[in-house]
Formats: C-alpha cells, sequence, structure tokens
C-alpha cells in the first residue's frame, strides 16, 4: 500500500439500492469485532484465537461472491456501506472500532480481494498496538503506513485542516490555502466565539498549574500507562482463593492460576510467573480451611515450572534467544525451581551455547544443590552425559558428607574422568570415610587418578597411606613412572615419612650399587625433594653429601631442597 499525499477519491453516494444485502457486510463486521478481540486477548496457539480467525476468513467468501472490493467509511460511531449503516458504536474508546479509525483521522477503508488471506493478521496486529498505545507513541494512521499494506487502501484527513473549506475531488490543497483557511478561520472566530473559553484564558491565574505539577501528573499518567497489571490480576486471583473457601471456586482458581503461569512464560514474563509462584505457595498458609486436594494442586505449581520438559524448552529458548531478558526477571525465576530441575540445569551446562545464560545457570544449580541435597547426591551415578561429573565437582564444593558413599562406586566404576573428578571430590570433603575411599586411587590403573589421589591424601596428611606410598618408593615399578608420578609419590613420601625414611631416600641419592652404578638422574631428583620434605637433621645431612654432585640435575634439586629447608 502507497499513502498518497491527496485522499484518495470517494465513492459518490447515491441514492439507489445496494449491490447486495447489507446483511453480508454486517455479519462480517460483527466477525472482525470478535476477532479482534480474540487478537488482544489470547496468544496466537489458543483456540479461541484460531477459530475466530477462521470464522472471520470466512466470512469473507459471501462478500467476494458479490464483488472484488469491500468499501467501508467511518464516523464517530458508525461503520457505513454504500451509505448505509452497518455497524453502530455509541461509546467512544478504544473498544469502539469506528472511533478507533475515525480519532487518528482515517475515514474509509478500502479491502481488495486476497486482503483475508495475506494481510488480515496484520490489520489485527495493528489495531491491538493502537488500543494498548500511549499518547507518545504511533497514531494509527503511522502504523499503517509502516504496514505497506497491497490489499488495503485507506483514505484519510488531516485532522489540522478537517475544517477547512472542501476542495473539490482531485484539486490539490497548496500551503498557502492550507494557511489562508486557517488564518479566515481565527478571524472568524475571534468576534463570534466570545463565549468559547480558552485555556490561555487560564494562564498565569490563581488555580493553572505549574510546571511542576504539570510534570508531576504527566509522570504519573505515563508510570500508570507502563504499569504492568499481570502481577494485580494475579493478586486478585490468590485475594479469592484465600477468601472464599468454596471447593469449586478455589477450584477454578487452581486451574486459572496454572493457565496463567503457561501464557506468561511463553510471552517471557518471567518476573510475573516467579511472583506468580511465589505467592501462591504463600497463599496456601493464609488460606483457611483447605482441603488437602486443593492444597497440594497449588503446591505442585513450581514442580510445573521445574519439569524436565518445560524447563528444558525454557532454557534452550534463552539459549537460542539473541538478546535475553533482564537479569533480574532471570534470576527471579530461577529462584522458583525445586529439586526435580537440578538434573536438567546440570545437562544444560555440557550443550549451552550462550555465554551470557551460563553465570545465570550456575547461580541456580549452587543454590539448588545447596538445598536439595539428597537430589544432588542421586546425580552422582547419573547416566545422562555431564550430569554426573556437574553433580560430582558440586558435591566436593558443597563438602557433602553424603556424597562419598556414590563417589566411591564412581572411583570404582567410572570412566577415567570421572574417577579423576570422584578423587578430587573426595579430598575437599576430607572426613575419614572419604579420605580411606581416596586410599582406592592409589592402586588406580590410571595414571591421572593416581596422581590426584596421591597428592589429595597428601594435602590432608592422611599417615595411614603410608605404607602403600612406603611400597611405591622401594617397589621397582615407580622407576617405570613418568617425572609427574615420580615427584607426587616422593613429594606424598616426604611429607610422611619423617626421619624413619631417610635412609632409603638417602641410598637412592647418594648410594651405589654392588658394580658402583647409580640410580638414574629423575629418581635421585625425586629422593632430593622428599629429603627436603622432611627436613630434619639427618635429611639435610643426606642432603649435603649430594650438593657437590656432577649430574646437573641431581644437583639443581638438592640445592633448591636446601634452600627449602633452610627457608
Amino acid at each position: 500500500m502507497t499513502t498518497p499525499s491527496a485522499p484518495l477519491p470517494t465513492r459518490e453516494l447515491e441514492r439507489v439500492p445496494p449491490p447486495f444485502e447489507p446483511t453480508i457486510v454486517e455479519e462480517l463486521l460483527r466477525l472482525f469485532g470478535k476477532a479482534a478481540r480474540a487478537h488482544q486477548l489470547y496468544l496466537p496457539n489458543n483456540p479461541v484465537y484460531k477459530s475466530a480467525h477462521d470464522a472471520l476468513r470466512a466470512g469473507f467468501s459471501p462478500v467476494w461472491d458479490e464483488t472484488d472490493e469491500l468499501v467501508l467509511s467511518f464516523t464517530e460511531s458508525e461503520v457505513k456501506w454504500e451509505g448505509l449503516t452497518v455497524l453502530t458504536e455509541g461509546a467512544r474508546g478504544s473498544e469502539s472500532l469506528p472511533w478507533l479509525f475515525y480519532k487518528d483521522g482515517v475515514r474509509e477503508l478500502r479491502l481488495l480481494r486476497g486482503f483475508e488471506s495475506e494481510e488480515l493478521d496484520k490489520l489485527l496486529g495493528i489495531l491491538q498496538r493502537v488500543r494498548k498505545a500511549s499518547p507518545d507513541e504511533d497514531d494509527l494512521l503511522t502504523l499503517l503506513w509502516e504496514g505497506d499494506f497491497v490489499f488495503l487502501r485507506y483514505r484519510y484527513v488531516d485532522l489540522a485542516l478537517e475544517a477547512a473549506p472542501v476542495m473539490t475531488e482531485g484539486e490539490p490543497v497548496t500551503r498557502d490555502d492550507q494557511q489562508a483557511a486557517v488564518e479566515e478561520e481565527e478571524e472568524a472566530d475571534e468576534p463570534t466565539r466570545a463565549g468559547v473559553v480558552s485555556m490561555s484564558d487560564f494562564d498565569g491565574t490563581l488555580y493553572f498549574l505549574d510546571e511542576r505539577e504539570i510534570e508531576y501528573l504527566q509522570t504519573e499518567v505515563d508510570r500508570e500507562y507502563r504499569s504492568d497489571l499481570r502481577q494485580n490480576v494475579v493478586a486478585i486471583l490468590l485475594d479469592i482463593f484465600e477468601q472464599q473457601a468454596t471447593p469449586a471456586v478455589r477450584e477454578e482458581i487452581s486451574e486459572l492460576l496454572d493457565v496463567l503461569m503457561l501464557h506468561m512464560l511463553s510471552a517471557g514474563q518471567f518476573q510475573n510467573v516467579a511472583y506468580l509462584i511465589r505467592e501462591s505457595q504463600a497463599a496456601l498458609d493464609r488460606s483457611p480451611e483447605l482441603l488437602p486436594e486443593q492444597r497440594e494442586r497449588v503446591a505442585l505449581i513450581p514442580s510445573r515450572l521445574s519439569a524436565p520438559e518445560t524447563l528444558s524448552q525454557l532454557v534452550q529458548s534463552l539459549d537460542e534467544s539473541e538478546s535475553l531478558p533482564p537479569l533480574t526477571d532471570l534470576l527471579q525465576l530461577f529462584e522458583q525451581l525445586r529439586g526435580p530441575a537440578l538434573a536438567t540445569v546440570l545437562e544444560w551446562f555440557v550443550k549451552l551455547q550462550n555465554p551470557k545464560l551460563r553465570p545465570m545457570l550456575e547461580t541456580a544449580a549452587t543454590r539448588l544443590a545447596s538445598q536439595n541435597t539428597a537430589d544432588l547426591v542421586k546425580l552422582i551415578l547419573s547416566p545422562i552425559p555431564g550430569v554426573g561429573a556437574e553433580a560430582i565437582r558440586r558435591a566436593g564444593a558443597l563438602k557433602t558428607p553424603a556424597a562419598v558413599s556414590p563417589l566411591t562406586r564412581v572411583l570404582t566404576d567410572g570412566e577415567p574422568a570421572l574417577r579423576v573428578a570422584a578423587v578430587q571430590a573426595l579430598g575437599e570433603i576430607g572426613t575419614p570415610g572419604a579420605l580411606q575411599a581416596l586410599e582406592r586411587g592409589v592402586d588406580d590403573a590410571d595414571r591421572d587418578v593416581r596422581v590426584a589421589a596421591i597428592r589429595a591424601l597428601s594435602s590432608r596428611v592422611y599417615r595411614p597411606v603410608l605404607p602403600k606410598l612406603d611400597a611405591i618408593v622401594k617397589g621397582k615399578a615407580i622407576r617405570d613412572a613418568d617425572l609427574t608420578e615420580k615427584m607426587a609419590v616422593f613429594e606424598a613420601y616426604g611429607g610422611l615419612c619423617g626421619d624413619d625414611g631417610v635412609g632409603a631416600l638417602d641410598a637412592m641419592l647418594n648410594g651405589k650399587s654392588l658394580f658402583g652404578r647409580r640410580e638414574d638422574s629423575e629418581l635421585r631428583a625425586c629422593a632430593a625433594v622428599a629429603l627436603g620434605r622432611v627436613n630434619t637433621g639427618s635429611a639435610q645431612d643426606a642432603l649435603r653429601r649430594a650438593a657437590s654432585e656432577k649430574d646437573v640435575v641431581v644437583r639443581n634439586a638438592v640445592s633448591r631442597a636446601l634452600r627449602g629447608g633452610a627457608t
């Protein structure tokens, strides 16, 4: 659609019978009003919304059987067709269809065949925006122009010049003509309309509003237009639920709360969803004579949000969204999640693509894990990829003693990566049972698990593991281990053995075999490190005897051990 600079030509109203029965147009306008209300009140997936729109599209068929275009004109309270009134609505306001067009200058709509299938939803959406628009937002005429319609034409008038002399059809109105008409009207009004009150008469008088008062009124009006009524609706429903003890009333309120929560979730009204859940649970304590089934139904409202299907769809939509809702809204929503949501939240840590969403899920997961220890412990053995590792990590961070048993099972049967995570978690928990389970990790088949277990036990100064370490240090297998494992073993051994282990370590560092051969450089350097950890007089003597060692690796290790012992 293109908006011409001059109005579209109007149809001359002839006193002749209409081309077809006006009842067809009247029925179409009735269906149009019903569809407009459904468009305003329901979401597109609602059956009422769909049936109203389908009925309206079907209502165009009788019209197109008679003509290829439908021309409607508007007055303040009427819609006319072929000079006949086909709709009358006396009250002005956003619900009056004639007034909605008339107040913004639209005087005629011309609907062409195909409008109902191509551009009907666009027009209904524009009317909904106009009904909800604040005074500083675009009017209907602007929105129609932005809509760029193809099957809809409209005729409008300039409201500033609507009282100017009527020009003949097709005659352009120049700027000089407009100015002359306005000046003539002003000159004519001054002497003849002396009894009309002008706002300028009040300017500066005792009761005229000053700038501060006007600004206050504008602020309050703007606040009223911007206020979200959904929370008021929820509060009203909950007040009725608390005060009306009739089972039928409370049952209906429970159903409405369910439906309202789903609608607000689909609309992204997360703050309002959080408010609904929070206040509905508080209402349970304030409602007298509440039946068990009524209490159970309202108590299950948070569980519906925490259900895997609902929560997974919500997180997926947030993950795929280009822009996230306000942080405070999401945090308020996630605070209403319950224990069953923990599995879904942990599962999404592996699949998450949006880095901005991760801190919010992290906060939610930490809160859920700390408040639902039983659910966290169960998830340690979860078969879902990624969930077990996240549950293990959080069990360790929270130092959960109840997690020792499932962590022990993971340390026995889990994959190497999970076994390493279980070792770290057991070390963080640090209870006697956890440290005893850690001993299994010292004999694990995986090198990373062994190293992690030895370091965790060493940091806890767990002396019961010393016999195992003594056997490893004096055994042959350690000589084939890599340097990282050797260092972990000897550091742990030096920190636990005391003077009892100096003899074995001195023999490795300074001793020779029957044929005068010494141990390899790595093993001797590790022995020096262990002696530095022992840091007794005999250990220092053993290190000084190797201070002039020719092997650079050993000499450097001895030097560092002596310096460490001195400090």
